[in-house]
């Protein structure tokens, strides 16, 4: 495949973990192009590894890593406690940038984690090799990150009630 072929099949999804992984589509933007910038000036390497996606991945991770680094929030954003109602378009538009907002407030090892398995379906293998980690630490922080994600939507963590059984009835 060629570098274009490469960029037609896979941009989407980059951008998606882009967004998830800066919170800011603007950011999303400017870490998918320089991402890709990085990986055409070294396609020849890239084109001839046994998984170009992960590659690719890796160096989106550590870039975004990097400008995490440079550009620490001063306070964390607050997610509410509000939850869209099915079929309330406006609603869902709102939930999902609560929950941008809530991955932001990860650390930054623990968001990529999250990012990684749940918008880009990874196994616990592939994101340990992607992020040069232990499949243990992959487990403990995608555990610790999930809690932390449940603990700021209550009304999602709580599992459903289960109907009390009827007295008198046999």
């Amino acid at each position: 495949m060629d570098f274009r072929g490469f960029v037609d099949a896979r941009a989407a999804a980059l951008f998606r973990g882009a967004l998830v992984l800066t919170g800011n589509r603007e950011a999303a933007e400017d870490l998918v192009q320089e991402t890709l910038e990085r990986v055409c000036r070294k396609w020849r390497v890239v084109a001839g590894k046994d998984a170009p996606d992960a590659y690719v991945r890796r160096i989106m991770v550590n870039l975004a890593n990097d400008r995490w680094r440079r550009f620490r929030r001063v306070a964390p954003q607050q997610v509410g406690d509000d939850l869209a109602a099915p079929g309330d378009e406006y609603g869902r538009i709102d939930s999902r940038d609560q929950l941008v907002r809530a991955l932001q407030g990860l650390p930054m090892r623990m968001r990529t984690v999250v990012v990684l398995r749940y918008f880009h379906d990874l196994s616990d293998a592939e994101i340990a090799a992607d992020l040069r980690i232990s499949q243990s630490t992959v487990r403990s922080q995608l555990a610790r990150g999930m809690e932390k994600l449940r603990s700021q939507f209550p009304s999602l963590s709580s599992p459903p009630s289960s109907p009390q059984p009827m007295e008198g009835r046999r």
